[in-house]
């Protein structure tokens, strides 16, 4: 079954974060994600109160901009989430907005590398390894986690070049694609996680995270396209869905013939009922969705 569920934008202030985050548990959604998007919401500290306000919803932090964080510091924080809550964290790294990371004082020559060393670095650390390694930019001494988690969470990184996804299908467990990313493109990038994966020699598949934006009630696409525009998208046809539970569904139903385990639907910046779209998803899409 396609897991489903919905993003808390960090538009949203971060005390608007338990009356959501209850909802989603309360709903029966399979999942809440948050965003550590530069300068708005830190991904450790919403995903902690999330995961401590609800009982069995799970949280994803989608995703942790690495050049923002040593890679040691995030092997700590995911491992005394996962023991503290175990099975219902789901995290992801990504080489971060450029702009922002040179805003931060934190752009590198080359975040494709960067991502690189900084996954595989992390996969070993949150398996209970000692890690040594001398990279570019990921230096660990014998590094281990004192209190690693009983059993590695799967890591899933950001990725919408053709090199960043062919990267992330070798040395990551699974891939988030944006919300920017249409149908067409959607296929196209999971042969290239695949081509990745292919190469590594794991033989588990790779987990796909799907982002949909997804606006419903009066004015509905004219909402979805004005989002679309803000967020960067200078062409929004083919681009998200706007209408009722039957049209949200089938959009997500084409998703998960197309290879996504897991669907996150992304209300607009300026969704008008947040915890009523959560109910709506909930009540009225969820049903219809194989």
């Amino acid at each position: 079954m396609t897991a489903l569920g919905i993003a808390f934008r960090p538009q949203n202030p971060p005390e608007r974060l338990r009356e959501i985050a209850r909802v989603a548990d309360e709903s029966g959604l399979d999942e809440l994600w948050l965003w550590e998007d530069s300068f708005f919401e830190g991904g450790v500290a919403t995903a902690a109160a999330a995961l401590a306000w609800t009982e069995r919803v799970r949280v994803g932090v989608g995703v942790f901009p690495v050049p923002f964080r040593n890679v040691a510091l995030t092997a700590m924080e995911i491992a005394t989430l996962e023991r503290m809550f175990p099975g219902r964290g789901s995290w992801g790294v990504g080489h971060g907005v450029q702009e922002w990371m040179g805003q931060a004082g934190a752009r590198v020559e080359s975040p494709v590398t960067l991502l690189g060393e900084y996954v595989s670095a992390l996969r070993r650390l949150l398996g209970g390894e000692k890690v040594s390694v001398r990279g570019r930019y990921v230096r660990l001494d014998e590094v281990a986690l004192e209190w690693p988690p009983a059993a590695a969470p799967p890591v899933l990184a950001a990725a919408t070049g053709p090199r960043t996804l062919r990267l992330v299908g070798e040395v990551a467990d699974g891939v988030i694609l944006t919300a920017s990313t249409s149908l067409e493109k959607f296929r196209a990038a999971t042969v290239l996680v695949g081509e990745g994966h292919a190469s590594s020699g794991r033989p588990e598949p790779p987990l796909v995270v799907a982002n949909l934006s997804v606006a419903t009630g009066p004015g509905a696409a004219e909402r979805l396209a004005a989002d679309l525009r803000e967020m960067g998208a200078a062409d929004t046809a083919g681009l998200g869905v706007a209408g009722d539970a039957h049209a949200v569904a089938a959009a997500v139903a084409e998703f998960a013939e197309a290879g996504a385990q897991s669907v996150t639907l992304q209300p607009t910046a300026d969704e008008p009922d947040l915890a009523g779209f959560v109910r709506f998803v909930a009540e009225q899409v969820r049903p219809l969705v194989p």
